[in-house]
């Protein structure tokens, strides 16, 4: 049986308390994870992603399409 492949974007943000990185993944609501370095993090996130749409399927549901890549830009303020 072949399988699609699915592409999701990824939040990665720095854990400035506990060290290595949180990771939030906007398409499938509530798919968060961690890792203790960026490529664990990223390791972890399509480990999490994978689960996520595997249970979908387990259960009948339609997998979650990502809808528009989300964007990060820097802007600059007075203050």
């Amino acid at each position: 049986m072949n399988q699609r492949e699915y592409a999701y974007a990824i939040v990665l943000e720095p854990d400035a308390e506990e060290g290595g990185y949180a990771v939030k993944v906007p398409a499938p609501p509530g798919c968060v994870t961690q890792g203790d370095t960026l490529d664990d993090a990223i390791a972890m996130a399509k480990d999490a992603i994978a689960l996520y749409l595997a249970s979908l399927v387990a259960d009948g549901q339609s997998t979650p399409m990502e809808r528009a890549r989300p964007q990060a830009i820097t802007v600059k303020v007075a203050a």
